[in-house]
């Protein structure tokens, strides 16, 4: 009996987890370690921020889905792995308190990011001067403090608002995009709108490159770029930005920043939400001999060391698709796994920027979305591979993928908006597509509309149905 341990229960590890108990559960012991009782529709967020979405519509209990798949369920944070002895600690969080030991032949860590607001003094809800949307808590935060700056515009105070990244290295600008023009649709619905300014701010070397070197598409027989959709919708909405900023503190209602020429600059905001940078979970990994063997399976960020191949120039990595992991699988341990965010990426897929100070400007790889999902579904084919057949037969890199993003620009079914994104592949493959962007032309493609918005809304209404595992859950992409 081959026994299989995830740890994380976010889009890549829940889909591992469905996938691996649907093939394999009745026959094999599968068990999800995953600090919350509950699943998070992240995507969801950016509606609950501004009040006009209610947060449990994001979330749904995760034993009743593991139940259904045959998958073990410890309620708990994983803080320890012993690669050579093949077992994870977790330290429950349940009314059972104490350890939980969970031994595997098979290890996928799925963890999603540690949301590192200590990297930029000040930054955070917790203790610091901002607000996020990255989780559940801290987008109620989020959505009481937006609601608190309506109602002094609706005293006649002015207001300025400050959506963006948080960290020289962030990413998820996405996220942020999407947040300060539902921010602009609410105040309108509101009737505060001209009580407002508001400023994005991203570490991004273009309006709209999104940490994927942006988006062409061709319409009307022209190159049309990202960099141009989102400046026209900004000039539209009456929305300030700036970018080729590294945020590098924060105190209450200012931020300092440095941008691409070494300049030092300040923000001021009365209301700021700044993504912050994402690390690798901090886990401790100790060999048979309680040794840190940590170097064996993380890098010094904390992302799971896999197949591709670090530590070449941006250059050189840029022009071989084949740097990128296929099968997400540790070099030194080939029985652990990483999927989603937790693994190592071998670089940016932006052009990266160092400032004349130092400073490293560069917006980190997204591996969000429906990359999560994709990674999370390779793994778990390979794993089942394995267990049945002894041989991997799943290989896709990111310099192959497809992804989605439905960006919301407004809830409302009736005049609300969204940007449809389509990239192919999500890392340009110039090997495949010699062409400028290194991207299917055909198939990348970018849409605003109200079509989308109805999109968006239908996409949260399957993808739930679909990771609450109901019928023809398998059926809907990922």
């Amino acid at each position: 009996m081959a026994k299989v341990a995830i740890i994380g229960a976010g889009f890549a590890g829940h889909t591992t987890a469905m996938y691996v108990g649907s093939a394999l559960g009745k026959d094999h012991e599968i068990t999800m370690i995953n600090m919350s009782d509950r699943f998070l529709y992240v995507p969801s967020l950016v509606w609950a921020g501004v009040g006009h979405f209610d947060v449990e519509k994001t979330r749904f209990p995760l034993k009743k889905v593991y139940d259904k798949f045959n998958v073990n369920f410890v309620h708990g944070k994983a803080t320890e792995v012993h690669p050579d002895e093949q077992y994870v600690i977790a330290e429950r969080r349940d009314n059972q308190g104490g350890q939980a030991r969970v031994d595997y032949d098979y290890l996928v860590v799925a963890t999603g990011p540690h949301l590192n607001f200590k990297g930029t003094p000040g930054l955070g809800p917790e203790h610091g001067n901002t607000y996020s949307i990255c989780t559940a808590s801290h987008t109620v935060q989020a959505r009481d403090k937006f609601l608190e700056s309506v109602e002094r515009m609706k005293r006649g105070e002015r207001q300025k608002i400050v959506v963006g990244t948080g960290h020289p290295g962030a990413t998820c600008q996405g996220a942020a995009f999407e947040y300060i023009t539902n921010i602009h649709k609410s105040l309108i619905k509101r009737g505060v709108r001209d009580k407002a300014e508001l400023l994005y701010l991203s570490n991004e070397r273009a309006l709209g490159d999104f940490g994927v070197r942006g988006v062409h598409v061709k319409k009307n027989g022209r190159m049309f770029s990202s960099e141009e959709f989102i400046n026209a919708l900004f000039k539209e909405y009456g929305t300030d930005w700036k970018i080729q900023k590294g945020v590098k503190n924060v105190e209450k209602g200012k931020c300092y920043w440095e941008d691409y020429d070494g300049d030092e600059g300040e923000t001021d905001f009365d209301f700021g939400m700044l993504i912050p940078q994402f690390t690798g979970m901090p886990m401790k990994y100790i060999g048979q001999d309680g040794e840190d063997v940590s170097a064996k399976v993380v890098n010094p960020s904390g992302f799971i060391i896999v197949d591709a191949i670090y530590g070449q120039p941006y250059e050189k990595m840029a022009s071989n698709p084949d740097v990128w992991p296929g099968i997400y699988q540790n070099p030194n341990y080939k029985n652990i796994f990483a999927a989603g965010i937790a693994f190592a990426p071998p670089g940016p897929i932006s052009v990266p920027h160092v400032n004349p100070n130092g400073m490293s400007i560069s917006a980190a790889p997204p591996r969000t979305g429906m990359v999560s999902g994709a990674t999370g579904k390779i793994v778990a084919e390979n794993i089942i591979d394995l267990v049945k057949h002894g041989r991997m037969t799943h290989n896709e890199r990111m310099t192959e993928m497809a992804a989605a993003c439905i960006a919301s620009m407004g809830d409302s079914m009736w005049d609300g908006s969204a940007a449809v994104i389509v990239v192919y592949p999500v890392v340009p493959n110039c090997r495949r597509y010699p062409n400028e962007e290194g991207r299917d032309m055909f198939v990348t493609h970018m849409e605003m509309g109200l079509a989308g918005a109805w999109m968006k809304r239908m996409i949260h209404t399957t993808f739930m149905h679909k990771l609450q595992g109901r019928i023809g859950w398998s059926l809907i992409p990922e």
